[in-house]
């Protein structure tokens, strides 16, 4: 089995080492991957190496980025991955590198312990991986991507599945839907699914993938989709899977919001929310095999997982502009910052006192549905209040939710302009420089009817 594992792949991964040789001699800036030992939990001994740009950001993203088989960190890092690195250098992210160590040099997504949220396989020791970046770096909680090619993409279902609450989003390149690999004899390869043979419905997928974080209730990362029409070693018949799969987890429509062609042999086709950071995103290529990915997607792929702070490589659909609405007491429903497009968001879905109030894409989802009382409060799940931070009054002073206790950093004025007033501190929430990015934390701010400071109720 070993044997014949190497011989399938070898083709498709043999120009992609023998590119990773010849730009590794290219010089380099002088921060360099980096292997690291002892960091944590590491059940089936995989390497970590991690690469931190000279210019890090104060509060970097960080970027989990997994290799094909027969690949290595110093490989994909070198050769197709190469652009994730550049573009950290100019954007000042983290970039984390797992390798396998085992013969085939694949990731294990096919035994039950790899399958399962803590596990003890692979993706368990990825994680203590990003555990590690997270102490050492000061990395922003919302900004965890993931992205992989072939047995990589494989690996970054599964890491997507198993710990949405940690991912934002996550990239894909020639792979199959999370759990498509699953074996029960210890192989590590699936005929039946690299062949295109394993058709489900969406809320099989869906259920297979909920089934490796069982009781998990929140929203799932953003995903994109990568996969070439005539691969033979990893078929076609998988990218419509994994967009099943991705479009049952956000419960939404199989059937495209949007729909458009970058490149002469490129269909890409968009889930839910249509702009460069869609909920789902997939890109066919027709013509075009095991090889991906190839010359300028990458960009594509920086711009979606929001590492280049959301520059769209390409043009998209401009929205139609919404009228400010003020939001009517009693009413459910999502708030929306005129200036961002994105609405006012719970981190990680999390309902815990305390835990930050930001912008994200708008998906409907609960921890972005707010109520607006006759006691002026602004309701979260029910039970949660946004709450000004330590009862602060002056400019800069963060939201939160917190337990609905009726003291004055828990009121809120809902004005005719669109702003909405935090009554304690007589201040408007704000988006603090204009920011429009996932992720940005809110406060408050002396009123000044900016777009930054007004929203609307969709």
């Amino acid at each position: 089995m070993k044997r014949r594992l190497r011989a399938v792949l070898a083709a498709a991964t043999l120009p992609l080492l023998i590119a990773g040789l010849l730009l590794a001699a290219r010089p380099v800036a002088a921060a360099s991957l980096t292997q690291v030992t002892n960091f944590g939990t590491n059940p089936t001994n995989l390497k970590m190496y991690i690469y931190v740009p000279d210019r890090v950001a104060a509060q970097p993203a960080l970027l989990v980025l997994t290799h094909y088989c027969g690949g290595s960190a110093g490989a994909v890092f070198n050769g197709n991955g190469r652009d994730y690195a550049t573009a950290a250098d100019r954007y000042g992210y983290v970039i984390v590198v797992p390798e396998a160590t085992r013969s085939e040099k694949c990731f294990d997504v096919s035994t039950p312990a790899a399958l399962r949220r803590d596990g003890g396989g692979d993706s368990t020791g990825v994680m203590a991986m990003v555990a590690w970046a997270r102490q050492r770096h000061n990395v922003d909680p919302a900004r965890i991507v993931v992205s992989g090619f072939s047995s990589g993409a494989m690996m970054t279902n599964v890491l997507a599945a198993q710990y949405p609450d940690v991912f934002a989003a996550g990239s894909a390149f020639s792979g199959v839907p999370a759990g498509c690999f699953a074996t029960t004899n210890g192989s590590l390869w699936n005929s039946q699914c690299s062949g295109g043979n394993l058709i489900k419905t969406a809320q099989q997928w869906g259920d297979q993938a909920r089934a490796m974080y069982p009781g998990y209730t929140g929203r799932y990362p953003r995903m994109q989709l990568w996969h070439g029409a005539t691969d033979t070693t990893l078929h076609y018949n998988n990218f419509g899977e994994e967009i099943k799969q991705w479009t049952g987890l956000h419960g939404l429509s199989q059937t495209p919001a949007f729909t458009d062609r970058p490149q002469s042999n490129w269909t890409r086709t968009r889930y839910g929310v249509t702009s460069a950071q869609a909920t789902v995103e997939g890109i066919g290529i027709s013509g075009v095999g095991h090889q991906l990915p190839m010359s300028g997607q990458l960009a594509y792929a920086i711009t979606f997982l929001g590492l280049d702070g959301g520059t769209n490589p390409s043009p998209t659909p401009t929205p139609t502009p919404t009228p400010t609405v003020t939001p009517t007491p009693g009413t459910s429903g999502a708030v929306r910052g005129v200036g961002s497009g994105r609405c006012l968001d719970v981190s990680g879905v999390s309902q815990a006192n305390g835990a930050a109030v930001q912008l994200w894409d708008c998906n409907n989802q609960n921890n972005q549905r707010w109520a607006s009382t006759a006691a002026q409060e602004l309701r979260v799940y029910g039970n949660k209040c946004l709450d000004v931070s330590g009862s602060g009054t002056t400019n800069g002073a963060l939201v939160q939710i917190w337990d609905c206790n009726g003291q004055n950093n828990q009121k809120w004025r809902l004005n005719t302009d669109g702003t909405i007033t935090a009554i304690g501190a007589n201040k408007c929430l704000d988006v603090p420089n204009s920011a429009t990015a996932n992720g940005t934390r809110l406060a408050i701010w002396d009123c000044n009817g900016g777009a930054n400071q007004r929203w609307t109720r969709s």
